[in-house]
């Protein structure tokens, strides 16, 4: 492993494959979805993560109205806020979140409110006090929207901020946000981000006294 040390004064962190496993619950309620349309579940499968509901949709579903897409994506958050079953931590991420936890951070996730709170609920793990979810913007990821407007409650430009993703969508949306991005997990590898790992058990969290949060990451 090489290590990796990149200073930001605030981070954005993505929730579903970054800090929170909701992979078992994401491919149950996806499969059942594609197997209704007549799609092919693994192909539904590979464009699923880091977007709305809404997003993904049209992107296996182009011809359909958008008022059938966002009919359905309030029966998906439905059915995904219900089922909790087999969501966990990623690999770190208690530890990590309890690092960060006095330092400015947000998290920026394309779930709802409620669905965010489920799942971060389930794991075990602390809601920031800042966040921005499905609601509050107007674009899914890859659109940079949310990052940005974490970015602005936090007081920060997006210079001074480092992404933490996982999905190709998400790693979209923080470079066109003009943000730096660790990325997460196996669907971050091929990605190319700044700095990558496997969990978050690779990186060390220091508070620096001007201010700033250094990283120091293990890179796999």
């Amino acid at each position: 492993m090489s290590a990796t040390v990149l200073t930001a004064s605030a981070l954005l962190l993505d929730m579903d494959g970054t800090l929170v496993n909701s992979d078992a619950v994401v491919e149950r309620c996806w499969r059942r979805w594609a197997v209704k349309h007549g799609l092919d579940p693994e192909a539904a499968l590979k464009v699923v993560h880091g977007r709305q509901g809404y997003a993904t949709m049209a992107v296996l579903l182009p011809d359909r109205p958008v008022e059938e897409n966002y009919a359905d994506n309030r029966v998906m958050l439905a059915e995904e806020t219900a089922d909790v079953d087999g969501v966990v931590p990623i690999g770190g991420a208690p530890a990590f979140m309890a690092a960060i936890a006095d330092l400015p951070h947000a998290l920026v996730t394309s779930a709802d409110s409620a669905l965010a709170t489920a799942r971060m609920g389930a794991a075990a793990l602390p809601m920031p006090a800042v966040r921005v979810t499905a609601e509050q913007v107007g674009a899914s990821k890859p659109d940079p929207e949310g990052f940005l407007k974490g970015a602005a409650e936090l007081g920060f430009g997006a210079a001074d901020c480092i992404v933490f993703e996982d999905s190709e969508a998400g790693i979209a949306a923080g470079r066109a946000a003009g943000m730096r991005v660790v990325g997460v997990g196996p669907r971050a590898a091929a990605l190319a981000p700044d700095a990558h790992v496997e969990d978050l058990t690779q990186i060390r969290v220091e508070a620096a006294g001007d201010g700033t949060i250094r990283l120091h990451i293990s890179e796999a």
